[in-house]
């Protein structure tokens, strides 16, 4: 993420807060600014104007374009057209400025009216209320896809899955819905039900899910013995990167190190991202040096956040990932990997890599603005590339039925043993084939339970 005087200088004079949306994509909220080239005090003097002003100003002073839809010339004219325009109030004002964020062909930037934007607000603070599941919508097919749902939540005790695809809300189509349509039918009172119609490998299956309140830990941990008895093993796994991770994952690091943990499996599977900053600070727990993330503007300014030299512990590790470990989580195997402080174990990553402001707008609505790319150690775009692992397992859907969340991180999940196997590899120097054939038992939906 860029530094502070960077975004500063990106984001305006505004108060700047560095946050992460749950969805997992890196945000920078900051108070909005006016004045730009081009602004009419009089074609703006009404509330609905103002706000459409606002939001082409943002997008004409920060975006950058990833799926080349934009144009300077085309933003200026429709610029004229809408300010020329008459507006009953805030609802029609509010479709034009989505429709002309529409025009710009990235899902990730997008309008939120005042009571969508105090939501996300509300979304990194460690506690949830809905389903748990994170959103994304599909640049290519327009498809809303499951990124990954949060552990121990209605949704992931369903067994909703990574990339599973919302063909329906309570029987309503999603088709041609965005993130935040979904949201707004998927969320509800405490203690209703809603039923969401989940497209999987061809077959559609329906799932009924009761809402509720969720206060998320972000680490769970355990000290195992390695199969042969020989190692103390410390199995972290990291959930989600909201407020509480870094404290979380600081304070289960120690805990393992007082009790002699000779090295670590840390867990990222399903991780759908979080806060930048919790990423980058647990990312220096396990890094003494080394670069951890880069940005790119649409200047190619790249602001690089590296290791300060205060890890917790030296000891080996290892990581272990899937197709729902995503931004933050790809911001954090990323810098291990490349860092050569860790293998990675398990699937590619999600792929989600742009970098999103989050900007406050005069009527207290808000909007996402896609500003720059996450960048890994090596100069890797991480959007749509994703993360791959050094030593791969893949799953039946057999195997992945048969497997409960209270497997995590024992010798029944198969892909841990092989996270396992690794680790002491890397600690006797031993040469490590990577080639795995899964057996009888492996990683499941259990992620999802």
């Amino acid at each position: 993420m860029a530094s502070l005087p960077r975004l500063r200088s990106l984001l305006g004079s505004g108060p700047l807060v560095i946050a992460l949306g749950i969805s997992g994509m890196a945000v920078a909220v900051a108070a909005p600014r006016l004045g730009l080239p081009g602004a009419s005090s009089a074609a703006i003097s009404d509330s609905p104007k103002e706000v459409i002003d606002q939001v082409w100003q943002i997008v004409y002073r920060d975006y950058l374009d990833s799926s080349g839809a934009y144009s300077t010339s085309r933003w200026r004219q429709l610029r004229r057209t809408l300010l020329a325009k008459s507006y009953a109030g805030t609802g029609e004002s509010y479709e034009a400025i989505r429709g002309m964020l529409a025009s710009l062909d990235d899902p990730y930037t997008r309008f939120l009216d005042p009571k969508e934007f105090k939501e996300m607000q509300i979304d990194t603070s460690g506690e949830l209320r809905g389903v748990g599941i994170q959103l994304s919508l599909d640049k290519e097919t327009r498809e809303l896809i499951v990124v990954a749902p949060i552990e121990g939540t209605p949704a992931s005790r369903a067994g909703v899955q990574p990339k599973d695809v919302i063909v329906t809300i309570d029987g309503e189509s999603t088709q041609g819905m965005n993130t935040e349509d979904a949201v707004k039918l998927i969320r509800g009172p405490e203690g209703s039900k809603v039923v969401l119609g989940l497209r999987r490998q061809g077959t559609v299956i329906n799932v009924s899910l009761k809402r509720a309140r969720i206060e998320i830990n972000a680490v769970s941990s355990s000290l195992n013995t390695s199969a042969d008895g020989s190692t103390k093993v410390g199995y972290i796994r990291l959930k989600q990167f909201n407020a509480n991770a870094s404290r979380e994952m600081r304070a289960a690091i120690k805990a393992h190190e007082k009790s002699g943990a000779e090295g670590y499996v840390l867990d990222l599977r399903s991780n759908p991202g979080g806060l930048l900053e919790a990423s980058i600070d647990i990312a220096r727990q396990w890094l003494d040096e080394g670069t951890i993330v880069s940005t790119r503007t649409r200047e190619g300014i790249r602001d690089v956040r590296r290791a300060t030299g205060n890890a917790v512990t030296d000891k080996p590790m290892v990581v272990l990932i899937d197709q729902g470990s995503a931004s933050a989580s790809e911001i954090l195997s990323g810098a291990l990997q490349q860092n050569q402080r860790a293998q990675l174990i398990g699937q590619k990553t999600f792929g989600k890599g742009l970098v999103q402001a989050v900007r406050g707008l005069a009527d207290g609505s808000g909007m996402t603005v896609t500003i720059a790319k996450y960048l890994t150690p090596d100069g890797t775009d991480i959007h749509k590339n994703g993360i791959e692992p050094d030593v791969a397992v893949s799953f039946t859907e057999q195997e992945m039925r048969q497997f409960t969340s209270t497997d995590l991180g024992t010798q029944r999940d198969s892909q841990y043993r092989v996270a396992e196997k690794t680790l002491l590899k890397s600690m006797t120097g031993a040469e490590l084939s990577l080639e795995y054939k899964p057996g009888s038992s492996n990683l499941v939906a259990a992620l999802n339970d």
